[in-house]
């Protein structure tokens, strides 16, 4: 058998064995049908196969059913008897159940370690898709970003965002001069929404100590890949929060891995389910950004496969570079269905035993129209397959088992402590208090040299003020003298100016030549 991932065989009406090329495995893939076809058992039988082949995974768990990838199949198992006959038809003769190694993660911390990024390294376009902000708000998003950047400001977590923010409003003035107009409008929207997202749960997205990529590309001790379950249930009630959250994981992905060209095998496996959550209401340069993510991120040794019911879900130009497909049942019941489904068929390569459109519209639950890459990355030729049975058990595990999963993780204890280092939150606040601490030291002094300034006038006050009451007393002392008491001291006064003693030496001259 080729070196691969045997997904399914035939019997009366099939074809040949399926097998996916781990070489090809990074040129990703599609897995696609509609509701109760066996997208997910497909999903598990392929992170199975890419374990034991020393790959490591990365999974949504949005039902909570692929929990049972931690614990072996049973033959007591209701579907035993039908696994074991799906085997023997498909000549899957080394079929034999068996467990995983699972790391099991949760952005709210309670199904799984937590996992969780900084606000800086989701960066200002992702964090404004998952606000929903408008081209405008955006912008303000950006400049915020700028100023962290310039001010060495670290933004750890949304404390620190919406810290930012405040001051980037009580800065408008000065920033609308350097990077164009900050709305406080605009401020207060992006603010209100950050509200929402908190009351959503969100806030524990961000924070530290963030995700090592390398905890979720590791292997176990026997050389398998590690299969890393996001507990998705809760979280699909923010498909937002979900999409965004994974889309920034692959940008993550995407930036830190070096460049490896076409290895043997994939470095890690993504699978991205629900995938149309990905690209409804996506801008034109979100979805940019995502075809450049899945057109070069291959060379890093990441292959990523989308889970959608509709293939027209997924944007064409995306579309085409998804290498590989397993194609369950399509229901045509509305004009768009059938559209979808002809669509479907036409991204296959013919194969003139059956009519494409045909089969995926009958395919039975558990079957499938395959296509994978073969020599030189030509297309397979779509085949009918009978898809092969899971080796773990199929349907979620208990509370129990997963707590003990949990406990015996090699990341157990890493990430459940939240980190609170020094950032932007406290370093504005640490700027406000050292700005209030200057305001009241100067509101001191200022009350200080009034106090000084009022009492030197009322120093000087005084001073006018006793002096005037000696005037005062002796003109009321005169009150009580007699006229001619009066008139003797108003001609000593004249006699003591300068005319007096004119006079005075006029008499005493005149005497004096006299004798």
């Amino acid at each position: 058998m080729t070196e691969g991932i045997f997904m399914g065989g035939g019997g009366v009406d099939y074809g040949a064995a399926q097998v996916l090329g781990l070489k090809y495995a990074n040129r990703h893939g599609l897995i696609a049908g509609a509701t109760g076809t066996g997208k997910t058992v497909t999903l598990q039988i392929m992170a199975e196969s890419f374990s034991k082949m020393g790959v490591p995974v990365f999974m949504a768990d949005v039902k909570g059913d692929l929990s049972g990838l931690a614990k072996a199949g049973s033959a007591a198992a209701k579907l035993h008897g039908a696994f074991m006959s799906r085997a023997e038809k498909i000549g899957f003769d080394t079929y034999a159940y068996e467990s995983f190694p699972v790391t099991f993660w949760d952005l709210f911390g309670a199904q799984g370690h937590p996992i969780r990024t900084t606000v800086a390294e989701m960066g200002p376009l992702l964090l404004s898709r998952l606000l929903e902000l408008t081209e405008a708000q955006e912008g303000v998003v950006n400049i915020a970003f700028r100023v962290a950047d310039e001010e060495g400001m670290p933004l750890l977590d949304l404390k620190d965002f919406q810290a930012l923010l405040v001051w980037v409003g009580e800065s408008k003035d000065s920033l609308s001069l350097r990077y164009g107009n900050v709305s406080v409008a605009s401020i207060g929207a992006i603010q209100r929404r950050l509200l929402v997202l908190e009351n959503q749960g969100g806030s524990r997205l961000f924070g530290e100590p963030a995700l090592a990529l390398e905890d979720m590309m590791a292997l176990a001790s026997d050389g398998r890949g590690r299969i890393n379950v996001l507990a998705a249930d809760r979280l699909m009630s923010s498909p937002r929060l979900y999409s965004t959250f994974l889309l920034w994981l692959l940008s993550e992905l995407f930036e830190e891995l070096p460049e490896v060209g076409n290895p043997d095998k994939p470095k890690l496996v993504f699978f991205f389910d629900e995938a149309h959550l990905l690209f409804d209401g996506a801008p034109k340069v979100l979805l940019d950004k995502v075809e450049q993510v899945a057109r070069l991120i291959r060379s890093k040794g990441v292959g990523v496969y989308f889970i959608t019911q509709n293939p027209d879900d997924v944007p064409e130009d995306i579309l085409g570079q998804l290498g590989n497909r397993v194609q369950h049942a399509l229901r045509a019941f509305t004009a768009r269905d059938q559209k979808a489904l002809r669509l479907a068929a036409e991204t296959y390569r013919k194969n003139p035993r059956f009519d494409i459109e045909t089969a995926i519209r009958e395919v039975g639950v558990g079957e499938a129209v395959t296509s994978f890459l073969q020599d030189k990355g030509v297309p397979g030729v779509a085949e009918r397959t009978l898809i092969r049975p899971p080796a773990s058990q199929l349907g979620p595990i208990t509370e129990a088992e997963r707590a003990d999963v949990i406990a015996r993780s090699p990341v157990a204890g890493k990430y459940e402590t939240v980190l609170d280092r020094p950032s932007a939150f406290e370093m504005l606040r640490a700027r406000a208090d050292k700005a209030a601490a200057e305001a009241e030291a100067a509101e001191a002094a200022a009350k200080a040299d009034e106090a000084a300034a009022a009492q030197a006038r009322d120093f000087k006050a005084a001073r006018r003020y006793q002096g005037g009451g000696a005037r005062d007393t002796s003109s009321r002392s005169s009150q009580g003298d007699s006229f001619g008491e009066a008139l003797t001291k108003q001609v000593m006064r004249e006699l003591k100016g300068t005319t007096g003693r004119r006079i005075i030496r006029g008499i005493l001259g005149g005497l004096f030549k006299g004798r």
